[in-house]
C-alpha cells in the first residue's frame, strides 16, 4: 500500500516543478516537467525486497535516515524511516535536507571542471598562481582534486590557532592561516594519495577567486539552479549563525546531537546542504552531459591514485570501483553527526542514496543491497588484495 501511495502523489511533483519554473532560475517549463517525470516513485518487483531490507537495517544497524534507489533514471524506491531531530520526536520526510557532509566534493569538482572547460583555469595550474602568499610549491589543480597535495588537514591545524571558538571561520580566513604559519605538509607533491579537507577547501578558495562570487553564489547560480536544484544549497555558519535546516546529525547511540562549531565556516569540502531527489536530478544532470561533457567525466572518473583492495581509486572528486567490465563512482560523507554514501553505477544505470543523521557503522553492512541490485558491493574489506570478493562483513572503510 505504501507504494501506491507515491505513486499517487505524482501529479502534485508535477505542479511543484512546474511551479519551480516560474521561480526565475531561467529554467524552461520543459524543464521542469521532465524533472517532475525524473521524481515520480516507479515501485518496482525489487521493492517490497528493498524495503524489507531497509526495515532490517534499521532494527539491527539502527540506521536513520533516508534513502533512493533508482535504476535506468526511474525511481525504485525511496524512504525517510527515524528522527530527524531525536530531541525533539520531529520525523524525517522524504525531502528532508541533510548536511552531504564530504558528498559535497562531487560538487567542487565538477565546478572546477566547468572552469577548466571555460578556460578559466587548468588543471595543472599552480595554486601560487592564484594565492601568491601560499607556502607550498607545486601543488596543482590536479594534485588538489587527488587528494596528492601533500597537505595537512586543516580540520585539525586549525583547532589550536583559531581561539574563537564561538567564532566560525571562512575560507579566507584558513588561506590567510596557512599562509601565516605554514603547517608542515604531510608529504612531498604527488608522492602518495592522502584525503583530508584542505585540498577542496583550497579548490573552493580557487573558485572564488575566479570567478569572483562566492562558492555559494557559484554553485547555485550554476549548479543548482540550471539543473533544478531547488532544495540544495550551501550553508556556511559564518553566513547563517544558525543553518537553517530541519536535520539534526546525532552521535552513535542518541546521546546527543552534535552542534555546529567555527568548522562549519569553510565550505568546498563540505558546505552543501541537499536531499536524496536533488542528489539523483544531479546524478542525472552528469549522465545527459547538463553540466561537464563527456570527456571531463571521462577523466573524473578515470583512477589517478594506486588501486587499492584490487578495485578501489580516487579520481577528482569521486571514489572509484573498478574491475570486471565495472564502473562505479561514489562518495561518503562523515561529518557533525552525519553519515551518506552516494553510489552512481555507471555501467548499470543504478543510483543508490543514504543519507543518514546518526554516525553509527550501518552503512557499512549494505552488502545484501548491492547484490540483490545486481551490482558491485562497495566496501573495500569485502575484497582480497587480488580483487576477490570476500563475503559479508560489518567493517569497511571508516574515512569521509
Amino acid at each position: 500500500m505504501r507504494f501506491k501511495l507515491f505513486s499517487f502523489f505524482s501529479f502534485v511533483v508535477v505542479l511543484g516543478f512546474l511551479a519551480a519554473c516560474s521561480s526565475g532560475s531561467g529554467r524552461s517549463a520543459e524543464d521542469a516537467v521532465n524533472d517532475s517525470l525524473l521524481l515520480v516513485y516507479h515501485p518496482s518487483k525489487e521493492s517490497e525486497r528493498i524495503d524489507d531490507f531497509i526495515e532490517r537495517l534499521h532494527r539491527t544497524r539502527q540506521f536513520n535516515g533516508n534513502v533512493l534507489v533508482a535504476r535506468k533514471g526511474k525511481i525504485i524506491y525511496e524512504r525517510a524511516i527515524g528522527w530527524a531531530d531525536y530531541l525533539h520526536r520531529d520525523s524525517l520526510k522524504i525531502n528532508s535536507v541533510f548536511q552531504l557532509a564530504s558528498v559535497t566534493k562531487p560538487f567542487t569538482a565538477t565546478a572546477i571542471m566547468m572552469l577548466v572547460e571555460e578556460g578559466k583555469l587548468s588543471l595543472d595550474q599552480d595554486v601560487k598562481e592564484f594565492f601568491p602568499n601560499f607556502p607550498y610549491d607545486g601543488i596543482t589543480v590536479r594534485l588538489l582534486l587527488t587528494h596528492r597535495s601533500g597537505m595537512m588537514n586543516y580540520v585539525y591545524f586549525t583547532d589550536d590557532i583559531w581561539k574563537e571558538k564561538m567564532k566560525p571561520m571562512s575560507n579566507t580566513d584558513v588561506m590567510r592561516l596557512i599562509a601565516e604559519h605554514k603547517p608542515n605538509p604531510y608529504a612531498k607533491p604527488d608522492k602518495v594519495f592522502h584525503y583530508n579537507n584542505s585540498n577542496y577547501m583550497v579548490l573552493a578558495a580557487i573558485i572564488e577567486k575566479v570567478t569572483s562570487k562566492s562558492y555559494a553564489d557559484f554553485m547555485d547560480e550554476r549548479i543548482f539552479k540550471p539543473i533544478g536544484l531547488k532544495n540544495t544549497h550551501v550553508y556556511s555558519t559564518t553566513v547563517y549563525p544558525k543553518i537553517p535546516a530541519d536535520v539534526i546529525g546525532h552521535d552513535r547511540v542518541w546521546r546527543r546531537s552534535v552542534v555546529q562549531n567555527f568548522l562549519d565556516g569553510p565550505t568546498g569540502d563540505k558546505g552543501i546542504y541537499s536531499t536524496i531527489h536533488d542528489l539523483f536530478l544531479f546524478d542525472q544532470a552528469l549522465r545527459k552531459g547538463k553540466l561537464i561533457s563527456q570527456e571531463s567525466q571521462d577523466s573524473a572518473y578515470a583512477a589517478h591514485n594506486p588501486i587499492k583492495s584490487g578495485h578501489f581509486s580516487y579520481g577528482y572528486g569521486w571514489r572509484l570501483f573498478q574491475g570486471d567490465n565495472q564502473q562505479v563512482v561514489y562518495h561518503t560523507g562523515w561529518w557533525h553527526g552525519f553519515r551518506h554514501i552516494y553510489v552512481r553505477d555507471l555501467k548499470n544505470d543504478l543510483t543508490v542514496i543514504f543519507l543518514g543523521n546518526l554516525t553509527n557503522g550501518s552503512l557499512l553492512a549494505l552488502d545484501d543491497l548491492y547484490l540483490m541490485l545486481g551490482m558491485p558491493v562497495i566496501r573495500r574489506n569485502a575484497y582480497s588484495r587480488d580483487g576477490a570478493y570476500l563475503g559479508d562483513g560489518s567493517s569497511g572503510e571508516t574515512d569521509d
